[in-house]
């Protein structure tokens, strides 16, 4: 197709990395339909919203800059170019006629199922309002095309791969479980397949991602049955893929194989987002998360005997229906007791259809704000003091892409701290070890050193 017959897509992308990558996939399916990606909304004939429904009032926001886009639509006058509208996501599989009902500007409302569908759905929405919502049978993913080598190397020397989908685990705040379905996980083959492309493209980390990505069982070859711990010796073997990372995990599946590919692979990076929400056993009972304060702290103890110098991240929810006092006390116990490197923290907030929604106790207001108020302290003065303790250290950083200032690079250390170098942008791509000269509030700063980085 010839550059003046080529349209353009826009796509802004709200929420986790999962939906990053989908976003990406996305774009890989409308190229190979005469769709090239544009950062200009006003360039674009076809404009996606791919949305998120975890943070609060997600479903406003959305309406909100649907009412931007039609305004912005309408001042291009009637004899512009025909510019369609689209909401993809979880917010779209969760109030897809309720988008369609209040926000008529939109042509195409689809479910994070049906991307594989995407250009024929658009092209359907040229001459109809489309909505799409359902939850197929068939693999999406099967039907994906391959990233393009060109659009992989434009993204940079890290990527998303997506292994698995949706959640069993139903807590009673969550609404994935409604929105991505129940867990499924890609076969063995389909993602190894992917990761070389990544690969083969100079990508050098990869992140697995799931919404309960510890949960993998894949299927091979032979028809068994791969946990993550074994799909992550599989990539390991791969040349040039020089990192692993997974997220998101849940306590009940950080299985014994997991933790010891965190002891054995050099590759699996030392850093676990393992979310708790709280640490009162009161409130895990009331958002069915299935596990106690007490069984989590024994869990982190398994893997730090594991990899002694594992750094943890988690999520907190502070002002679920009957938190008390005590209850938060519990939280900040916990969150003092683990050390988190870092840590995301939100108030409660319901969400339609969630049985969290229907409880009694629901926490005012301004309790949940000061109650987040300390937490977020301790976490941050725990943040800061684990930055502290990098000074003086060599880490292997991967250099990515230069830095703010001229003559300045920027990477990433094995705890996902950025890392500010003064070096040439020759170095980027490689993995180089630098010594920790100083912190800032989110961030590292270092100088390339001379011998082996330590071993992390």
């Amino acid at each position: 197709m010839s550059e003046t017959n080529t349209k353009k897509v826009f796509i802004k992308t709200y929420g986790c990395q999962m939906n990053v990558y989908d976003s990406d996939r996305m774009t890989d399916a409308l190229s190979e339909h005469g769709y090239a990606p544009t950062t200009e909304m006003g360039d674009a004939d076809l404009v996606l919203l791919n949305t998120c429904h975890i943070r609060e009032k997600a479903a406003e926001k959305v309406y909100s800059e649907l009412g931007r886009i039609r305004d912005f639509r309408d001042e291009r006058g009637p004899d512009a170019k025909k510019m369609l509208i689209g909401v993809a996501g979880c917010v779209a599989q969760a109030e897809g006629e309720e988008i369609m009902r209040r926000a008529p500007a939109v042509d195409l409302v689809f479910g994070p199922q049906s991307y594989h569908r995407l250009p024929e759905l658009v092209a359907k929405a040229g001459g109809e309002r489309v909505i799409d919502t359902d939850f197929p049978q068939e693999d999406k993913f099967a039907h994906l095309p391959q990233p393009r080598r060109e659009a992989t190397i434009k993204r940079g020397l890290t990527a998303f791969l997506t292994v698995q989908e949706g959640c069993d685990k139903f807590c009673s705040f969550c609404v994935v479980p409604y929105t991505r379905g129940a867990e499924v996980s890609r076969p063995v083959a389909q993602v190894v397949a992917e990761a070389q492309a990544l690969a083969d493209a100079g990508v050098r980390e990869v992140t697995l991602l799931g919404q309960n990505v510890n949960a993998y069982h894949g299927l091979n070859e032979t028809g068994h049955s791969v946990g993550l711990g074994e799909l992550c010796h599989m990539l390991a073997e791969i040349d040039g893929l020089e990192r692993i990372r997974y997220t998101t995990s849940h306590p009940r599946d950080m299985d014994d194989a997991l933790i010891a590919a965190h002891r054995d692979l050099d590759k699996l990076m030392p850093y676990l987002h393992l979310p708790i929400q709280s640490g009162s056993d009161r409130i895990l009972k009331a958002m069915n998360r299935r596990h106690t304060a007490a069984e989590y702290l024994e869990l982190i103890e398994k893997i730090r005997e594991a990899r002694p110098d594992m750094a943890l991240s988690g999520d907190f929810i502070v002002g679920f229906p009957g938190e008390t006092e005590a209850d938060f006390e519990a939280t900040l116990d916990i969150v003092k007791k683990v050390g988190y490197a870092s840590a995301f923290s939100f108030k409660y907030s319901t969400r339609p259809g969630t049985p969290g929604a229907e409880m009694d106790g629901q926490v005012p207001e301004p309790i949940k704000a000061e109650r987040l108020e300390r937490l977020q302290a301790e976490i941050n003065a725990l943040q800061t003091a684990f930055n502290a303790g990098c000074v003086g250290m060599t880490f292997p950083v991967l250099i990515e892409k230069p830095g703010r200032n001229p003559g300045q690079v920027a990477g990433r250390s094995p705890y996902l701290q950025p890392v500010h170098i003064e070096a040439d942008a020759g170095l980027i791509g490689q993995i180089l070890p630098v010594e920790i000269t100083g912190t800032a509030k989110n961030s590292l700063s270092g100088t390339i050193a001379r011998g082996k980085a330590r071993a992390v």
